[in-house]
């Protein structure tokens, strides 16, 4: 086994008003951070707030999720923000992330892009400049949680920036290394038993699976479940069992 530990994180605090996302409390019991959202693609200051407090209690380290004001399209449509407003819209939600995580007691250490957000600044050298420029402007001391493979990832640390590199549990890979679409199918995987196989796969070879089976060697600092999958919670605690069995031990990277 490549890894002797690593983290497995998942977005977390998406629920808003009567709305409810996910099992956030059962998979605070399954992971070891939790990204939480900040209002804009879901959330609200409650759910912040509780989020934060469940995570506090059971020793789950947090960050803030960042992403497009876009409740109705759960941030995954992209909206063609100017970098400028993509900057400040980042660092009004880094803000938020941390006066409320500061309202429970239990601080934020790093920030992870959401959805369309996330995957344009995979992509686009701009964007990811916008990410980064936000985070220095309102705390340097904040690290970073990016896909392996993009932009994000390596401004990040040519930057000189804390940066973990973060490989999903749930989602099937390009050839390049990059997510697939949600709009293609096959892009959501659901099945326990293969995305459990898969990442005790990609684990033992330090490297991503392709949908063709091809492995790209990457630096692997944290897995990530995603918390609004129907099966997140099975999924979860199926990859934790596995690793753990095979001599992993899961940790915070932070």
């Amino acid at each position: 086994m490549t890894k002797a530990t690593i983290d497995m994180n998942a977005d977390l605090g998406e629920s808003f008003g009567h709305y409810s996302i996910g099992d956030d409390s059962a998979m605070l019991d399954i992971v070891t951070s939790a990204n939480v959202a900040c209002g804009f693609h879901g959330g609200d200051p409650e759910v912040m707030a509780q989020t934060f407090q469940i995570a506090r209690e059971k020793n789950v380290t947090v960050g803030a999720h960042p992403g497009y004001p876009d409740l109705w399209g759960f941030g995954r449509r992209l909206i063609p923000f100017s970098a400028g407003e993509t900057e400040r819209l980042t660092a009004y939600q880094i803000g938020a992330a941390q006066a409320m995580s500061a309202y429970a007691g239990h601080p934020i250490t790093y920030v992870k892009t959401h959805g369309a957000m996330g995957n344009l600044a995979e992509r686009d050298a701009e964007v990811a400049t916008a990410v980064l420029n936000a985070i220095e402007a309102v705390d340097p001391s904040l690290a970073l949680v990016a896909g392996a493979f993009g932009e994000l990832e390596r401004l990040g640390r040519e930057r000189g920036m804390t940066v973990y590199t973060e490989i999903f549990a749930d989602r099937a890979y390009t050839e390049e290394g990059h997510l697939v679409s949600r709009k293609e199918p096959g892009a959501v995987l659901h099945d326990v038993n293969f995305v459990s196989d898969r990442v005790i796969r990609m684990v033992k070879a330090g490297a991503i699976e392709t949908r063709s089976g091809k492995m790209l060697s990457t630096q692997m600092d944290t897995i990530c479940v995603h918390g609004d999958n129907a099966a997140s919670v099975a999924i979860a605690r199926t990859i934790r069992t596995r690793l753990e069995g095979a001599g992993v031990t899961l940790k915070a990277f932070i």
